[in-house]
């Protein structure tokens, strides 16, 4: 845990920071703010996803006000961990300063997969599948994480 406080600085980690990554912080700033300070960013930036939000706000977690930011924005926070939450932030994760513990938890992409949607709504669906993957993800925070990292 970081010396100035006692939660845990997490970064979620994505290619963009449009969708995942800002939902699991959302979900970890929602959730879990008395363990775990969240942040977000990405290897490139590709702006805040519309539906991400919806499908966020649908469940109470307003991250309307978040931004896409790049990964090198946030470098300089003392993380403890880094999530890489899909596999090309995983394979191309810049090194971190300190004790900042890299683990992988890869979910599916939503645009992506949402492209093989027949409707607006089955896409949409897709969204909210992902969005609950990760909530029940970081419901298992910080723990989840320690373990994860002594199994390395």
């Amino acid at each position: 845990m970081s010396e100035s406080n006692s939660r845990l600085n997490i970064l979620f980690l994505c290619t963009g920071n449009s969708c995942r990554s800002q939902m699991a912080e959302g979900w970890a700033r929602h959730l879990k703010s008395d363990l775990v300070e969240a942040h977000s960013a990405g290897i490139e930036t590709h702006g805040l996803n519309p539906s991400a939000v919806k499908a966020m706000a649908e469940v109470g977690v307003d991250i309307s006000g978040h931004r896409s930011k790049r990964v090198e924005e946030v470098v300089d926070i003392p993380f403890d961990y880094v999530v890489t939450v899909c596999d090309h932030a995983h394979e191309t994760c810049p090194v971190f300063p300190g004790k900042a513990r890299v683990i992988h938890r890869g979910f599916d992409d939503p645009p992506r997969v949402a492209k093989e949607a027949r409707t607006e709504e089955e896409a949409f669906e897709l969204y909210r599948r992902v969005r609950d993957e990760i909530r029940r993800f970081v419901e298992t925070l910080p723990k989840s994480l320690m373990d994860m990292g002594d199994s390395m």
